[in-house]
């Protein structure tokens, strides 16, 4: 199956949603403070993901999109040695999936360079797995579904 039609296929079968924006901040608190400033509230306490050693908050938008804050807890953490060779800033964009081991299916059968071959239980009650920024033209991508009880948000 060519490139182009793995990725048609994959449109077809799974619906995706801009969910978030992840930032990697050296604190929360720190990182707080523009988005209190601009009246955003934090729409829960953090969360810590112990298996990723990084800490969480989110700040929801009128849109339903999210703003993620990254903390890492530990020195040999993915975020703080984001951190350490390039600073605090943007560090992904997540997309909401209907199917996440659809979603990872497809993105291999297109022979794109996945971070995770497997998915595993991110915050916020969802599975998450990353797909590599040199098959996203430099952009390191989050594909998540949400595997709670109720509503996701």
């Amino acid at each position: 199956m060519s490139h182009e039609a793995a990725l048609n296929k994959l449109k077809n079968v799974i619906t995706f949603e801009f969910d978030h924006v992840g930032i990697a901040v050296n604190s929360l608190s720190e990182g707080q403070k523009f988005y209190s400033t601009l009246g955003l509230g934090a729409d829960s306490s953090s969360e810590e993901v112990t298996s990723e050693k990084v800490r969480v908050q989110m700040f929801e938008l009128a849109n339903s999109c999210r703003i993620e804050l990254l903390e890492p807890t530990s020195d040999d953490s993915t975020i703080a040695k984001f951190l350490k060779n390039r600073g605090p800033g943007i560090h992904h964009i997540c997309l909401r999936v209907s199917d996440i081991h659809t979603a990872l299916t497809r993105v291999k059968e297109a022979g794109l360079r996945l971070v995770h071959e497997k998915p595993f239980r991110g915050a916020h009650d969802c599975d998450v797995a990353f797909v590599h920024p040199a098959a996203t033209g430099g952009v390191l991508i989050e594909l998540s579904e949400y595997k709670g009880k109720g509503k996701s948000r």
